[in-house]
């Protein structure tokens, strides 16, 4: 996929291509179930993810594609943002602006991990008291943890306090995250693993 011309028309040129990745079934469906675009094409996100392939890494028009209150756009900007080059002011930007879970998890898996200050936003989204924030903070360190990267004490006794208010929170999706957080956690190493069971036992749950 080659786009020429200047940014804008970049743009123009990829909300138009979206029409033919139409799916009005997964439109609805989002619809229905609360999900909030200005504009949603119901694309795949494997469909995106091929596009992303195609364009490659590319700032200005991740920037770009951002600023659409298109679903589509707002995804294909966070698989094509190069994480080595955006700014801690910028992922405030983004973040502030994220207002469905599944924006919020695709950031998360597609850019946020990925960025070189991802911990250090990670903690501080998890003690969020905004539900998007904290299921960004809790997926991202998930990631971290699945890449065996490990917290200092200091992390560990943040991480274990805010992963056992958010278990015990209202927010089911928020609880899922902070579980598989938990999980991959545990997965460091023996020592982790008891500090989770542990904390987990404190609030009654299971710890799969």
């Amino acid at each position: 996929m080659e786009f020429k011309g200047d940014i804008n028309q970049t743009v123009k040129e990829i909300k138009q291509s979206f029409r033919q990745m139409m799916d009005g079934a997964v439109a609805k469906s989002m619809r229905d179930k609360g999900v909030d675009y200005k504009l949603n094409w119901g694309a795949t996100l494997p469909r995106l993810r091929e596009m992303a392939d195609e364009i490659g890494k590319n700032y200005d028009l991740a920037i770009a594609l951002w600023k659409e209150n298109v679903r589509e756009c707002k995804i294909l900007a966070t698989m094509i943002m190069p994480a080595d080059v955006m700014l801690p002011e910028v992922t405030d930007i983004w973040m502030e602006q994220i207002t469905t879970q599944e924006l919020a998890e695709q950031a998360a898996f597609n850019l946020f991990q990925y960025l070189p200050f991802a911990p250090e936003k990670a903690y501080k989204w998890m003690a969020s008291d905004k539900e998007l924030y904290q299921l960004c903070g809790f997926h991202v360190l998930s990631r971290i943890f699945m890449d065996k990267r490990e917290p200092n004490e200091r992390g560990i006794n943040e991480f274990v306090d805010q992963a056992l208010t958010a278990l015990q929170g209202n927010s089911l999706p928020v609880r899922k995250a902070a579980m598989a957080a938990v999980q991959r956690f545990a997965e460091l190493g023996l020592v982790y693993e008891r500090i989770a069971k542990s904390a987990i036992k404190q609030i009654n749950l299971d710890f799969l």
